[in-house]
């Protein structure tokens, strides 16, 4: 461990470099952890580094792991959930050679960066689709834990939920888990039982999707393709490209350009124009055929666009987003909280630290939000 340790930071850019990733869940999971032990297999084959992985680590325990993994001589560290945040800095202090990055989070230090891949812009455009979907006019969201990150997507589903279909709501249900399949279930027919129609989520298994599908009610995927699950209901989803990020960050430390001292001020903050998230039911399958129809069947008016069809207008958003001169933000205001105050002005987007910060609840949302200023 000391040898390695001691391993400078000018050192890192020619030496080895073996890559430890720690995961909150199973890799099977089909969700989160699952995205980001793809994208350190992608590391493996495109930059021939070694890389080694723990999962299912409790987020109290990451630095017992991180220990280990500087035993084993892993000199970059990826930390995968956001409450390994202070765990992660801790360790950073005690090991300074050693080059951290946590996903998620906001606490950096001179070997510590911090990375996210987000989907607020991919839950709009899913948001938009749903509004359109809905007969009920009530949209079911399965919800893990109620942080920032979580509250904030699904703000930005409601806004375009709601954009279509101004009348209807979004029903959240918290599970406190990331990944526990058994729970969302439970809460899937929980929602199906108060009326709910449309689903979307923040769980790391595809069950949400196949509860949904029993009952032939259309849902949208998350973190990985789920359409091969429900081929007649998943209408689209949310797909993330952690390898986009993790091959930048260790070929810029390969470089001597990231090293060990300069990451303070290192944060990613990667969406559609990055091409770290990318919206569809499956890799290149924006909007599942079953349901295209039924999208360009419903209107709406925009402002700037004019009378345009759901998927015209999905169409429009994810160029607008997609572009690297982003034009449009799901954000845009006046946005409203749900207790009718003013969050940001007309002609207004959100700030990052206002978005990485969102405790509040747009117009439209349904239920409990811990946490609610």
């Amino acid at each position: 461990m000391v040898a390695t340790v001691l391993l400078g930071s000018v050192g890192l850019a020619q030496a080895k470099l073996k890559v430890g990733f720690i995961y909150v869940g199973p890799i099977g999971d089909y969700g989160w952890s699952h995205a980001h032990n793809l994208g350190r297999l992608i590391v493996e084959r495109e930059l021939g580094v070694e890389t080694v992985y723990v999962e299912s680590v409790p987020e109290g325990e990451v630095e017992t792991y991180i220990d280990q993994l500087v035993r084993q001589g892993c000199n970059v560290i990826f930390t995968t959930s956001f409450g390994f945040m202070d765990g992660t800095l801790a360790a950073a202090e005690r090991y300074p050679n050693v080059i951290f990055a946590h996903c998620s989070g906001f606490k950096r230090a001179p070997n510590l960066a911090t990375y996210m891949a987000d989907f607020y812009q991919v839950y709009y455009l899913n948001g938009l689709m749903a509004g359109a979907l809905t007969k009920t006019g009530k949209v079911g969201y399965v919800g893990a834990f109620p942080i920032p990150e979580v509250k904030r997507h699904i703000n930005a589903f409601t806004i375009g939920v709601r954009e279509v279909n101004p009348s209807a709501t979004v029903h959240v249900r918290w599970i406190y888990e990331w990944f526990n399949p058994a729970a969302a279930k439970e809460a899937t027919e929980a929602l199906i039982a108060e009326g709910c129609d449309v689903f979307a989520f923040t769980e790391d298994s595809p069950t949400v999707v196949q509860v949904a599908a029993e009952k032939g009610l259309p849902s949208f995927g998350h973190y990985s393709p789920m359409y091969d699950f429900a081929p007649n209901h998943v209408v689209s989803g949310q797909i993330v490209h952690w390898e986009k990020i993790y091959l930048d960050f260790l070929g810029k430390v390969r470089a001597g350009a990231y090293t060990a001292e300069n990451l303070a001020t290192v944060d990613y903050w990667w969406l559609l124009s990055q091409g770290a998230v990318e919206v569809g039911a499956k890799p290149g399958m924006l909007i599942s055929p079953r349901f295209e129809d039924a999208l360009k069947a419903v209107a709406v008016t925009d402002p700037l666009l004019g009378k345009i069809s759901v998927y015209d207008l999905v169409i429009a958003r994810l160029e607008q987003m997609g572009d690297p001169g982003v034009t449009y933000d799901p954000f845009q205001g006046p946005v409203y909280d749900r207790k009718g105050e003013l969050r940001v002005p007309e002609g207004m987007w959100l700030s990052y630290d206002a978005l990485i910060t969102m405790e509040w609840a747009v117009e439209g949302v349904v239920g409990p939000w811990p946490g609610e200023p």
